[in-house]
C-alpha cells in the first residue's frame, strides 16, 4: 500500500462494504427470495444474487424481477417495481445480519490502520438505513469517521462524487486517499476521483475477475495492506 504513496501511509482509506468488509450476499439473497415469493415468483438463489449485487438496492430488485444483468427500469411496470422494492426493503431490514459474515483480515486491517493514525471511511452503494446497523452489528462503526450510503448523495459509485465528498469531509485530497473495494464500480469511482485503488478478489464483481479492471494493487485479504 505504501508504495502507492511514495513510501508513506495515505491520510484516508475508504472501504466499500458488501463484498469487501462483509459477505452480505446470504442475507441479501434471503430478502430477494422472500420478495419474489410474496410476488408469486420463483426464488432467485444465492448464486444469482451474488452476480446482481453492487449497484444499489433498486438495481438489485430490478435484476431480480427481470433476471437480467443490465435491465432498464422501463422493462418493469412502475407499480410492480414499487411493490417489489418495498417488499425487499422490509425483508432485508428485518434480517440484514443473520447469515452475513466478516471476511478474514478485516478487523486486523482496520485496527492496524487506525493504530497508525490513518483516517478510515466507508463508501457503499447500500442504502444508508442498512449501512449503519450492519456496521454496528459487526462492531465496525468505531473505526470509521465518515460513512456514505448509496442514497446519501444523488450519485453513487462508479460516479466519483461519493469519494470526493468523503475526502472533503475528512479534509484530505485524492492524492492522499486510497479506495479499497471488490468491484469495477469501486475501481471506476476511484479512477474518476483521481485516487489509487486496491481490490480484493473474493467479493462481488458481476461474475467478472476483478484483476481484469486493473486495480493498482490486488490483495488476497485486507490485512495484507498493513
Amino acid at each position: 500500500m505504501r508504495h502507492l504513496f511514495q513510501g508513506q501511509d495515505p491520510e484516508l482509506v475508504l472501504f466499500d462494504l458488501d463484498g469487501t468488509l462483509i459477505d452480505s450476499v446470504p442475507d441479501l439473497a434471503s430478502a430477494v427470495d422472500k420478495m419474489l415469493a410474496q410476488l408469486g415468483r420463483e426464488s432467485a438463489g444465492i448464486e444469482s444474487v451474488r452476480h446482481w449485487v453492487g449497484n444499489g438496492a433498486q438495481m438489485l430488485v430490478l435484476r431480480a424481477l427481470t433476471g437480467e444483468q443490465q435491465p432498464q427500469f422501463s422493462d418493469v411496470d412502475e407499480t410492480l417495481f414499487a411493490q417489489a422494492f418495498d417488499l425487499f426493503m422490509q425483508a432485508y431490514g428485518d434480517d440484514a445480519a443473520h447469515s452475513s459474515t466478516l471476511y478474514p483480515g478485516v478487523v486486523e486491517c482496520l485496527e492496524g490502520l487506525q493504530a497508525r493514525g490513518v483516517k478510515l471511511g466507508v463508501v457503499t452503494n447500500k442504502p444508508i438505513q442498512f449501512t449503519h446497523p450492519l456496521l454496528d452489528e459487526f462492531g465496525l462503526s468505531p473505526f470509521f469517521s465518515v460513512v456514505l450510503g448509496g442514497d446519501s448523495l444523488p450519485q453513487k459509485k462508479p460516479a466519483p462524487e461519493p469519494l470526493l465528498h468523503a475526502m472533503a469531509e475528512m479534509g484530505t485530497s485524492a492524492s492522499r486517499t486510497l479506495m479499497v473495494g471488490d468491484s469495477k464500480n469501486d475501481i471506476g469511482a476511484a479512477r474518476a476521483a483521481g485516487c489509487p485503488v486496491v481490490a480484493v478478489p473474493y467479493g462481488y464483481n458481476h461474475g467478472e475477475p476483478i484483476d481484469a479492471h486493473n486495480p493498482d494493487l490486488l490483495v488476497a485479504t485486507l490485512d495484507q495492506l498493513l
